[in-house]
């Protein structure tokens, strides 16, 4: 009897396949080496191809957000918390905004080291500054803003994405503060004689770098990324059947620095879903070709703000549909607002 229980326990705990994950997985496989054999013409063939150029311009991004995913999981919470500051306070949300910026990553790198923060004990204001701190999410890609926009625009986009994460960030706290949102469960307060540098030093002091302890890092940072990767290769899916079926190129002539053309950036950013190297590109030519840099900020903020990968990656990683709905109803007034001085200016 206490066999057949024990049996029944065992096929309990026995997870599920997941479908999401592994279908996704093999799409987006089959499409990335059918690129190499389809015509760019025809629905296959742009399909196959928008695949391929999104997983080429992901890819650095993702495997270095895997390796740092990897190297957290490893990092004592302490030095992690203590590089971030004590979570709830502003000088915190300052150095998980600084973070965010300087990080050189695309969206999604940025997106699996952002929740692994919050796995490792940053606060929910803290991991929302880090996500929203730079629409783009990646210092070269600023650096190519400055060439495409100049360096008035670049650093117009560049101080309100920051204020933008700052404000996020206060009011995320805040409400966890007042219990409108949960506290996260990682939570760790260091000791009153803890000092960075010193705990820094004798941790390092400590490693030792090997092929196979190399190869577990990665494996380990892959393990931890996998959850977030499912909503990945799925956006790249739904980004790449958007592209075959509605042309990035002819939202240009729709963009114009009126409210209509506000609403309509919102719009598309919100459904279609590039990496951070796609949006700067295209949010340039809305800028300069449109005549609308408000809807050029918001293009690029939206993106972080309603995403779908995000949304559904804050979710999984916090189990509260309330927060990942109140990133949206948080920061979409403020890059409305903005957007509509920025076009004025």
């Amino acid at each position: 009897m206490n066999d057949c229980c024990d049996k029944k326990e065992v096929v309990k705990k026995k997870k599920k396949f997941d479908w999401l994950l592994w279908g996704s997985v093999v799409i987006v496989a089959v499409a990335y080496f059918g690129s190499f054999f389809l015509s760019k013409e025809g629905g296959a063939g742009v399909f196959s191809q928008s695949i391929f150029d999104l997983m080429n311009k992901m890819s650095w991004g993702l495997a270095l957000g895997i390796l740092f995913v990897g190297i957290l999981a490893k990092l004592p919470r302490e030095l992690i918390v203590g590089v971030l500051g004590k979570g709830g306070t502003f000088s915190g949300i300052l150095r998980a905004t600084g973070a965010g910026v300087m990080l050189d990553l695309c969206s999604h790198g940025i997106l699996l080291i952002g929740m692994q923060l919050y796995r490792r004990g940053a606060s929910l204001g803290q991991m929302i500054a880090f996500l929203v701190a730079s629409p783009w999410n990646s210092l070269s890609l600023t650096l190519v803003l400055w060439a495409l926009v100049g360096f008035k625009w670049m650093a117009a986009l560049l101080i309100f994405s920051m204020v933008i994460a700052v404000i996020s960030g206060m009011i995320f706290d805040w409400l966890v503060k007042r219990g409108i949102l949960p506290e996260n469960p990682n939570k760790l307060d260091l000791p009153k004689d803890f000092r960075f540098f010193p705990e820094l030093r004798a941790y390092l002091g400590g490693v030792k770098i090997s092929t196979s302890g190399s190869f577990k890092l990665l494996w380990i940072g892959l393990k931890g990324s996998r959850m977030i990767l499912r909503w990945i290769f799925f956006g790249v899916i739904l980004a790449a059947l958007i592209r075959t079926f509605v042309p990035p190129e002819s939202f240009s002539t729709f963009f114009g620095p009126t409210i209509g053309g506000l609403g309509l950036t919102l719009l598309v950013a919100t459904i279609l879903e590039v990496c951070s190297e796609g949006s700067a590109p295209i949010a340039a030519d809305i800028l300069t070709r449109a005549g609308a840099p408000g809807n050029a900020f918001a293009f690029l903020m939206t993106g972080v703000s309603t995403d779908y990968t995000e949304i559904m990656t804050l979710r999984e990683t916090t189990g509260s549909w309330k927060i990942a709905f109140f990133l949206p109803l948080v920061t979409l007034p403020q890059i409305v607002i903005l957007a509509i001085l920025m076009n004025g200016m």
